[in-house]
C-alpha cells in the first residue's frame, strides 16, 4: 500500500522532544491529529520522563505553541526503549532529532521494523542533505522518505519546505503536501536538496549582506533595523532584532552550515559570523531567550551593542528624513532609482542590500528552486516579507535593475563578480499570467494542480500573475461590496454572494451598517444565504471611532446614539435573516466585529483568529448586541435557574476585554458557538463558509425565533458581580474607571434594576446597552481613552 494525495494521515509520530520536535507535536495536536512524541528513555524513574518534561514545557512557552491548554492531552509521550510498537499505527513519522547524520541513521534502523508498510518517514533537518540521509535509510523505506522543514515556531509560521529525494515516490510528496495544506494549514514550497533549502539560504544571505554593508557604510544597528523593517516591506524585527528573536546561536548554526557546505558558492566569503557576534555567543548573550543579545532592555530603555567597543550604548536612533522620504515613494521603479542615485550613505546601504540579494537569487535560482514563485513564497512565508525578492525586482523594472546590477558588477561594487545569467537579460520578469520562470528548464511553471488547492478560491499570488476575478457586483456603496464569485473559482461557487468591507482594517461606520442591511435583503430575496468575508485580514477592528469624530466634537450625541441603534439593528438583521448569514473570519475580530460574528447563523474562523469584546479599552462597553447575546445565552444555559453561574465568565470576558489567543480559545470563552467551524488554512475560509451556507440551505434553514422573554440575574446578580469588582479594585487589578465601566456592564447583562428571575426581551437589554454606552461616552475619561486610541492605536488605562 502507498499513499495517494487523498489518503488520510490520521496518526503521526514525532521523533525527538527537543524545541522543534515538541512544538511540531503541539501543532499536530492543535489540528486534532493523534500524535505520539518520542525521545530517549530516561536513565531513572518514568522512562517517558524526557517526553513528559517537553510536554510540560509546552504549557509555559510564549508565544503559546498550543491553541488551548487541553490540546497537550492529544500528545502521547513515548520512548525508544519500550514504546516502538506504537509506530505501527502511525501514517507519518517526523524525525526531529539533533543534526547528526550518524544519530539519524541509527534511529532510522531502529524504527524501520516497526513502521507500517504505507507509513511516510520525513526528516525535519534544516542543515543535512536529504539525499545523504536517504542513503542511510533502510532500502524498503527509501521510496517513502523525504525532507519536511517546518519553521519555528511551527504553530505560527506558515511556511513548510518539502524536499524530495531521487527515490521518493511522487504520491508520497503529494500526500504530504495535501496533509500539510489542509490539516495543518500550511503554505508548502517544494525545495531542491541544497544546504538550508530556499528560505534560510536566501533569508540568511540577505541578513549577512545587510550586516556586511552596515559595517561598510557605517550604519548603526538601530538605524539598520529602522531601514530594513516595515519601511522596506519587512517585519518590525527587521535584521538585528530578528537575529535576537531567532537566537544568535541558532543564526550562527545556520551560517556555519553555509560555511561548511557551500564551498563552491561564489559568495562563500560572506558566509561567516562577525567576530562581535561570536563574542556575544561565547558570553551566553544569545538574544531574546537570554534577555540580552544585540539589544538588551534595561528598565524602559533599549540598549544596543556597539560592535567596535563591545559595550552597550543607548539605542533608538532612526533613519534620516531624507532617506525615509525616498522610501515612501509608491512608485517602486522611481524609488529604487532614487536610492541608487542618492549619495546619502543610508540610501547607498539600502541599494547595496537589495542589489546583492537580487544578484544572488538570479545566479542561484536554478540550483535551489523549481521556479521563481517558490522563492518568493518561501521568503514571504518564512521571513515575513510583504513581497518576495523577485517580486520586488520585477516591480522596480526588471531590465533597469539588471542593467544597474551589471554596472555595479563591472565597477567591483558587488559582493561577487559572478555575472548575471543570460536568461536575466533575455526576459522582462519572472512572473507572468502563464506561470513563473524556471531557470533550470527555461520554462514557465504553473500552479500545483493538486485537488487540495481547489479549496483555495483566492490563494496567495505573486506580482505579475493573472489578477484574481472578484466576480459580479450585486450591490456597492463606498464602504461595502456585495458580489458573486465567478464559477471559475469553484464548483457552483456563483450561487452564494459575498459581502466584503472596503474600509480601513474593515472598521464599521454608518455605510457599513447600511450596506450589511441592504445586502441581507438582497440575499433574502434572491440567494440561499450570504457570506461576510474579506480577502485579507482582519475580519474587523470594530467601530470606526474616527467617523464619530465630527458628532463627538460638536456634542451631537443624538447622532451617535442613532448610529449605536443602527449597529444593534444590523446585528439583529444578521441574526434573524431569513437565509443563513455566515461570517468567515481571520485576523482580529474586535468589538463590533466580534458582535457581528456572535449574531451570525454560523462562523467559519481561521484558527489564528483573535476574537474579543474590547470596548473597555476605549472607555466604552459592547453596545452592538454583545451584552444582550451573553445575557440571553446565560439564561438559556442556566441550570436550576442559576443564571449568574453561567453569566460570570461571560461578564469577565467583557469587563477584562479578554481576547481569545486562538479561535479555539475564543470558542471556549463564548465569543464563538460550539456549532461554529474552525479551519486550519485561512485560504480555505470562503470555500468552507459557502459550503456551510449550502448545507444549511439544503436542510431547510429556519431563522431563530425571537424570544418573547428570558430570565435575567437582576439587581442581586449585579450586586454579586460588583462585590467581585471591589476585590479586583482593591487588589490593583483594575482602575477606578475600569470599576465604573464594569458596574455598567454588570447591570446591563443582569437586566438592570429588576428582581432576579424577571423576564425581559432582547430590546430591553439593547436599550440598556444604548443608555449606558451613551452615558460613558459623555465622561471625560472615556473621551481621553478614545483620543488616545485614535492617536497611538493602543488602550489607555486611566
Amino acid at each position: 500500500m502507498t499513499f495517494s494525495a487523498t489518503s488520510p494521515i490520521r496518526r503521526v509520530a514525532v521523533l525527538g522532544a527537543g524545541v522543534m520536535g515538541a512544538q511540531i507535536a503541539a501543532h499536530l495536536s492543535n489540528a486534532g491529529i493523534d500524535t505520539v512524541l518520542f525521545d530517549l528513555p530516561a536513565a531513572e524513574g518514568n522512562p517517558n520522563a524526557i517526553a513528559l518534561k517537553a510536554l510540560d514545557n509546552l504549557k509555559k512557552l510564549k508565544p503559546a505553541p498550543l491553541m488551548s491548554a487541553g490540546r497537550v492531552d492529544g500528545i502521547t509521550p513515548a520512548n525508544y526503549g519500550t514504546d516502538l510498537a506504537l509506530l505501527a499505527d502511525c501514517d507519518l513519522v517526523i524525525e526531529a532529532i539533533a543534526e547528526r547524520l550518524d544519530w539519524k541513521a541509527d534511529l532510522y534502523a531502529k524504527i524501520a521494523p516497526h513502521l507500517a508498510p504505507h507509513a511516510i518517514l520525513a526528516s525535519n533537518t534544516s542543515g543535512l542533505s536529504i539525499e545523504k540521509l536517504a542513503a542511510s535509510v533502510p532500502t524498503e523505506l527509501q521510496s517513502r522518505f523525504c525532507g519536511i522543514h517546518f519553521f519555528n515556531p511551527p504553530r505560527y509560521m506558515y511556511l513548510v519546505e518539502l524536499i524530495a529525494t531521487q527515490g521518493c515516490q511522487a504520491d508520497t510528496l503529494d500526500a504530504l503536501e495535501t496533509f500539510l495544506t489542509l490539516r495543518l494549514g500550511k503554505g508548502v514550497v517544494r525545495a531542491k536538496d541544497t544546504p538550508n533549502f530556499i528560505a534560510n539560504r536566501i533569508g540568511v544571505f540577505s541578513m549577512l549582506a545587510t550586516i556586511r554593508h552596515a559595517e561598510t557604510f557605517g550604519i548603526r544597528f538601530d538605524v539598520v533595523d529602522d531601514l530594513t523593517g516595515p519601511k522596506l516591506g519587512r517585519p518590525k524585527s527587521a535584521t538585528f532584532r530578528t537575529a535576537d528573536v531567532v537566537g544568535l546561536d541558532t543564526f550562527a548554526h545556520v551560517v556555519k552550515t553555509m560555511t561548511d557546505t557551500l564551498g563552491d558558492d561564489p559568495w562563500h566569503d560572506l558566509f561567516q559570523t562577525p567576530e562581535w557576534l561570536n563574542r556575544l555567543i561565547a558570553a551566553g548573550a544569545l538574544g531574546q531567550k537570554t534577555r540580552q543579545g544585540i539589544f538588551k532592555k534595561v528598565g524602559k530603555d533599549v540598549l544596543m551593542l556597539d560592535p567596535a567597543s563591545g559595550e552597550y550604548v543607548a539605542g533608538g536612533q532612526k533613519a534620516s528624513d531624507e532617506v525615509k522620504a525616498l522610501l515612501k515613494n509608491p512608485d517602486a521603479a522611481a524609488k529604487i532609482a532614487a536610492l541608487r542615485a542618492s549619495e546619502h550613505p543610508e540610501a547607498q546601504f539600502i541599494w547595496a542590500c537589495l542589489r546583492d540579494v537580487w544578484h544572488y537569487i538570479a545566479v542561484q535560482l536554478e540550483h535551489i528552486a523549481d521556479n521563481a514563485r517558490d522563492v518568493d513564497f518561501a521568503i514571504r512565508w518564512g521571513f515575513g516579507w510583504e513581497q518576495g525578492p523577485f517580486e520586488m525586482w520585477q516591480a522596480a523594472g526588471w531590465q533597469a535593475v539588471a542593467a544597474a546590477i551589471n554596472e555595479d558588477i563591472a565597477a567591483g561594487k558587488t559582493l561577487s563578480s559572478t555575472p548575471l545569467p543570460a536568461w536575466v537579460i533575455a526576459r522582462d520578469g519572472v512572473h507572468t499570467p502563464q506561470g513563473s520562470f524556471s531557470a533550470a528548464t527555461s520554462l514557465l511553471v504553473g500552479r500545483s494542480n493538486l485537488p487540495v488547492y481547489e479549496r483555495q478560491f483566492y490563494p496567495p499570488t505573486v506580482l505579475g500573475e493573472a489578477e484574481a476575478d472578484f466576480g459580479e457586483t450585486l450591490f456597492e456603496n463606498d464602504s461595502v461590496r456585495m458580489w458573486l464569485p465567478p464559477a471559475s473559482v469553484g464548483a457552483s461557487a456563483n450561487d452564494i454572494p459575498v459581502l466584503s468591507f472596503k474600509t480601513k482594517a474593515h472598521c464599521v461606520g454608518a455605510n457599513v451598517l447600511a450596506g450589511i442591511q441592504a445586502s441581507i435583503k438582497i440575499a433574502e430575496q434572491y440567494h440561499p444565504g450570504l457570506v461576510i468575508w474579506h480577502s485579507t485580514a482582519p475580519f474587523s477592528v470594530g467601530a470606526d471611532l474616527m467617523s464619530m469624530g465630527p458628532a463627538f466634537m460638536t456634542g451631537d450625541f443624538a447622532a451617535i446614539e442613532h448610529m449605536v441603534a443602527e449597529f444593534q439593528n444590523t446585528s439583529q438583521a444578521i441574526k434573524y435573516a431569513k437565509v443563513p448569514v455566515v461570517g468567515a473570519a481571520q485576523g482580529y475580530a474586535f468589538g463590533g466585529g466580534c458582535e457581528f460574528l456572535m449574531h451570525c447563523a454560523r462562523v467559519v474562523a481561521h484558527v489564528e483568529t483573535y476574537i474579543g469584546l474590547v470596548e473597555v479599552g476605549v472607555g466604552l462597553l459592547p453596545a452592538g448586541g454583545g451584552c444582550k447575546e451573553f445575557a440571553l445565552r446565560a439564561s438559556r444555559l442556566a441550570r436550576n435557574g442559576n443564571i449568574l453561574e453561567v453569566l460570570k465568565d461571560y461578564y469577565l470576558a467583557m469587563a477584562m476585554a479578554k481576547v481569545g489567543t486562538s479561535a479555539e480559545e475564543g470558542q471556549q470563552i463564548g465569543y464563538l458557538k460550539e456549532s461554529d467551524v474552525i479551519v486550519m488554512n485561512a485560504n480555505e475560509l470562503l470555500y468552507v463558509a459557502q459550503a456551510q451556507v449550502r448545507a444549511m440551505a439544503a436542510s431547510g434553514y429556519r431563522a431563530p425565533v425571537r424570544p418573547k422573554a428570558f430570565a435575567v440575574a437582576g439587581r442581586s446578580g449585579a450586586a454579586t458581580i460588583r462585590a467581585q469588582l471591589v476585590n479586583m479594585l482593591e487588589g490593583g487589578f483594575i482602575s477606578k474607571y475600569d470599576f465604573h465601566i464594569g458596574v455598567q456592564i454588570a447591570e446591563i447583562v443582569c437586566g438592570g434594576d429588576v428582581d432576579a428571575g424577571t423576564l425581559v426581551n432582547e430590546e430591553w437589554i439593547l436599550k440598556l446597552e444604548r443608555e449606558r454606552f451613551m452615558g460613558l461616552l459623555k465622561k471625560g475619561k472615556t473621551q481621553e481613552r478614545i483620543m488616545h486610541m485614535i492617536e497611538f492605536n493602543k488602550p489607555l488605562r486611566n
